[in-house]
């Protein structure tokens, strides 16, 4: 597939560009692109998937901060796919479902994120899905330090007992995967906005 990836010098971009690549993409301007990736920054990233649209070209988007519903609009008017995923590494997936699913059983909840310092965003994108998918008003504990990459505890008490659901991303290897798999399955996706990668995941 032809890709237009935006933020192709940032931290996610410089793993993901080799990848992508690797995986038998060809990395193109937007004008010759049959999707467009973004991992830029809350300002930026409007423009982009605006330009996106514009030339008939449906994106993934990974940067978070920013609110995709006036885009998501203009995708459903175009015909064209906005798939916005909070979180591309599948364990991070897969632990905001066993939370959902636990808070069936233990309803009080509070989550903890830590992030890198450099995130523009607090709480991130992730811990805010999250703390959707448990329902309620859910305390997010944002922590930014150097020497962190992507990190998220759930906790869930009860009475006599507490879970923890925690995923660990070591590095931007780890969205990899998820970014490979929106684009295997970014046609398979109805105009307009989808959220969560969850949604492409059998």
């Amino acid at each position: 597939m032809k890709v237009a990836l935006f933020g192709r010098g940032g931290k996610v971009g410089s793993v993901l560009a080799p990848a992508l690549e690797r995986a038998g993409h060809s990395l193109v301007e937007l004008g010759e692109a049959e999707a467009m990736v973004d991992f830029t920054t809350p300002q930026a990233v409007g423009a982009n998937v605006d330009a996106a649209l514009e030339a008939g070209v449906p994106c993934v988007v990974g940067t978070s901060g920013w609110d995709p519903a006036s885009a998501g609009e203009a995708a459903a008017e175009r015909g064209l796919a906005l798939l916005v995923v909070p979180n591309f590494a599948l364990g991070a997936v897969v632990m905001m479902r066993l939370a959902a699913e636990a808070a069936r059983y233990l309803p009080r909840a509070e989550i903890v994120e830590l992030h890198g310092e450099g995130k523009k965003d607090a709480p991130s994108g992730t811990a805010r899905a999250t703390a959707d998918l448990l329902g309620g008003d859910v305390p997010v504990h944002s922590v930014r330090l150097p020497g962190l990459v992507a990190h998220q505890e759930v906790l869930l008490g009860g009475e006599g007992q507490l879970l923890t659901i925690r995923h660990d991303a070591y590095s931007r290897d780890a969205y990899v995967p998820g970014v490979l798999l929106a684009l295997d399955r970014l046609d398979t996706l109805p105009p307009g906005l989808t959220v969560g990668l969850d949604a492409l995941l059998d």
